[in-house]
């Protein structure tokens, strides 16, 4: 019986689109660092990452049935919570977006080479190598 590619990579690739989405939102804290009023955002990634698999292996019997991951992306976009209020009402605070930037970036590095390393195997499967 072959097999989807959905199953060879399994989670990892929602995971690389849940990575770069987190990249983004903290991209735009950091740019928004200085804007007056501006609230950080970030999403719960462990959250995200068990929506998408429930909602990849839900059935749907009837067409009229409602499906489980629409509007679950802009759901789970969450307001950080300060550590410190500032007086403009920006609750960015630089240092914490910095390290959570560069965890997100080498967990992003880790799944791409994960998913780098099933592409070289399926390839040398292919040639019969």
């Amino acid at each position: 019986m072959p097999s989807s590619i959905d199953n060879v990579f399994g989670v990892h690739a929602q995971a690389l689109q849940l990575r770069a989405r987190r990249g983004e939102l903290i991209a735009s804290n950091l740019a928004n660092a200085d804007t007056p009023n501006y609230k950080a955002r970030d999403l719960d990634f462990r959250n995200m990452l068990e929506t998408a698999q429930s909602a990849t292996s839900m059935k749907s019997t009837h067409t009229s049935h409602i499906g489980a991951a629409n509007g679950s992306r802009a759901a789970a976009t969450l307001y950080r919570v300060p550590n410190q209020a500032s007086l403009d009402g920006n609750t960015v605070d630089t240092q914490i977006e910095q390290a959570n930037f560069s965890e997100n970036a080498v967990r992003y590095q880790t799944t791409l080479r994960f998913l780098s390393g099933k592409i070289s195997g399926l390839m040398t499967a292919i040639k019969g190598e």
